[in-house]
């Protein structure tokens, strides 16, 4: 089985995503960039280096539905012969915009987000949204953990490593162990626990680091030699990332459950202590107040912090 790393541009802050070609019958894009013209050129360019082009692709298999990976899936699959979208169904965003629903805005208040900062996420995010085009249900099918993608000479088979987000998906060759996994593991940045609904109450809150952990484990148990992730090179020592993971994952933990007052203090509090900087640029914000209810979450888990609510249903975290 041939898998060719395709380097696509992204207008975004994590720099270029990695696009993976399966030069295999049925041809498969696994991931495909944002919606840009120069990512469409780059990837044309790409598939023709190979004799193929757009109208060749049979699968487009995304690990999640985040706009620097499935932006162009729409505009593949209008240029392809009968190809179909493959996704996790969990993972929502390739339906609607993930700020779209009142639900996201009520997760934001009820972590202390001010309705302010909300409208100014949610301004920088109609901006974002125009990398990716929504599908409707009929161009995509289910893809589930232990399933398998089949092709004329081999087989990844599917594990679905929620996390990142909720519908986050790995694939695996059991031959020779070599591991594709989207934004799971990355060679020179931790992975960030996006804030996410609960895919089955979306009255709740996905526990978006709990289970990365469960599935980083997951992944070190596979023993992969190879691994192939969404941005950056490859990765050929799997146990020394899964261990420097580990590590700054624990000093976050330790550090985050330090700034909680006896007090108490809501996640939007305890980010612009976290991330002061970070909390200041549009780009970030949302992504600070992830890491930062991850974290609080995952101690409250481990019973090394307590939530309560005020009278407004705002939760604040306070010391045991």
């Amino acid at each position: 089985m041939k898998i060719i790393r395709i380097v696509v541009p992204t207008p975004l802050l994590v720099g270029t995503v990695n696009v993976y070609l399966i030069k295999e019958d049925p041809v498969t894009l696994i991931d495909v960039g944002p919606k840009t013209q120069e990512a469409v050129e780059v990837l044309q360019t790409a598939l023709s280096k190979h004799g193929l082009d757009f109208s060749s692709v049979k699968r487009i298999v995304l690990t999640h539905a985040h706009e620097d990976h499935c932006g162009l899936a729409k505009t593949i699959l209008d240029k392809a012969k009968n190809a179909k979208v493959f996704v996790h169904e969990w993972e929502t965003g390739h339906l609607f915009g993930r700020f779209d629903k009142e639900e996201n805005k009520i997760m934001l208040r009820k972590v202390g987000v001010p309705d302010d900062v909300i409208e100014q996420m949610y301004n920088f995010y109609s901006r974002i949204r125009l990398l990716t085009d929504a599908l409707e249900e009929e161009d995509f099918q289910p893809i589930h953990d232990e399933g398998e993608l089949e092709f004329e000479r081999g087989v990844l088979r599917v594990f679905h490593t929620p996390g990142h987000t909720p519908g986050s998906c790995s694939f695996i060759r059991e031959a020779d162990r070599t591991l594709i996994c989207g934004d799971c593991v990355l060679k020179r940045i931790t992975p960030n626990p996006v804030l996410s609904l609960d895919p089955f109450d979306s009255k709740k809150r996905f526990a978006s680091l709990e289970e990365y952990l469960f599935s980083l484990a997951r992944l070190r148990s596979l023993s992969p030699t190879l691994t192939y992730g969404g941005h950056g090179d490859p990765i050929y020592e799997f146990d020394e990332i899964f261990n420097r993971y580990v590590r700054a994952i624990d000093q976050r933990q330790k550090r985050v459950i330090k700034l909680v007052p006896k007090s108490g203090a809501t996640a939007f509090e305890i980010a612009t202590q976290l991330f002061p900087e970070a909390i200041k640029h549009d780009s970030q914000k949302f992504l600070a107040i992830s890491e930062a209810v991850a974290h609080l979450d995952y101690a409250v888990s481990n019973n090394k912090l307590a939530i309560e609510f005020n009278s407004n249903g705002v939760e604040f975290y306070r010391p045991l």
